[in-house]
């Protein structure tokens, strides 16, 4: 009977150490990429990691300690060769491991990143590089002026306009040639948020 009773007791104990929390959908979870990822090397598939760098902590327990890992998978990489596109990086996190082991489905979208310059983070979650910018626009309009210019010395008139026809032409042309490319390299700060509510485990003096 002693044993009974001794075994319960533990049992109740147990019950009063642990308990349950979930996140809303909505919670931050911030971290710092250990993969880098990029338009041009990477593809729909591969793995990424991130290692989650500020606690969660929900009614004074830490619910996801510093040093967790998010794994997940590229969902996309675009890289596109015209004018009008942006090189876009998407990817899906599905695992949220703490550091005693423990694994979660990890559901959440990314919203932001520390990389700045033209790039962005879409309604979707898609991390967007660079586009054409001022350069661009300059390059192009300086090889229109140059082909008006030569065409004008040339023809006249009429050759100005054909001259800047083919000037525009030939500078897009070389504009389209080049790659932009969107990279997210290791060591990029990513902030996810959950898209559905997480249940964790957490101890009642955890913090």
């Amino acid at each position: 009977m002693k044993k009974t009773l001794s075994l319960t007791s533990l049992i109740l104990l147990a019950g009063f150490a642990w308990g349950q929390t979930a996140l809303p959908p909505g919670t931050a979870v911030k971290m710092k990429l250990e993969t880098t990822l990029a338009t041009f090397s990477s593809k729909a598939g591969d793995s990424f990691s991130a290692r989650v760098t500020e606690p969660v902590v929900v009614g004074g327990k830490t619910v996801i300690p510093i040093g967790s890992t998010v794994e997940g998978r590229v969902t996309k990489t675009t890289q596109p060769r015209r004018i009008a596109g942006k090189p876009t990086i998407g990817i899906f996190p599905e695992h949220l491991i703490l550091p005693n082991g423990d694994r979660f489905m990890f559901n959440a979208s990314l919203v932001d990143t520390n990389r700045r310059l033209g790039t962005d983070v879409n309604t979707e979650g898609q991390f967007k590089g660079d586009g054409h910018d001022g350069r661009d626009l300059t390059e192009i309009g300086i090889g229109t002026g140059g082909g008006m210019l030569l065409g004008g010395l040339a023809g006249g008139g009429k050759g100005l306009i054909i001259g800047g026809a083919i000037g525009a032409t030939v500078t897009v042309a070389h504009w389209l040639s080049k790659h932009r490319a969107a990279m997210l390299p290791a060591g990029t700060e990513l902030v996810m948020e959950l898209n559905r509510p997480l249940t964790m485990t957490t101890a009642s003096g955890g913090q």
